[in-house]
């Protein structure tokens, strides 16, 4: 853990976040008293790769899927009910 000052921190602050991307603590202190850490938003977990196929025979699409959709819920994918003024214009 190393500790800076106030005044170090604010001349220093590019160097004090990139020694925390790489895992040091850093401490600010105001005088002697310890205030605040500098501590990173990213996760520490280390992410597993995706597998190919992983969620394979989860789920599955019937033949209605492909039926089409009816008038109603058709106009509505094309806007038929927005309230969005570019949509309207195109009418």
């Amino acid at each position: 853990m190393t500790t800076y000052t106030v005044h170090q921190a604010k001349t220093q602050l590019s160097r004090l976040i990139e020694a925390v991307e790489k895992g040091e603590e850093v401490v600010i202190a105001r005088g002697k008293e310890p205030v605040v850490r500098l501590v990173s938003v990213k996760p520490e977990t280390v992410k597993r790769p995706r597998v190919f196929g992983a969620l394979k025979g989860l789920g599955s699409v019937g033949p209605e899927f492909f039926d089409p959709l009816p008038e109603e819920e058709l106009a509505a994918w094309e806007g038929a009910y927005s309230n969005d003024p570019v949509v309207e214009e195109k009418k």
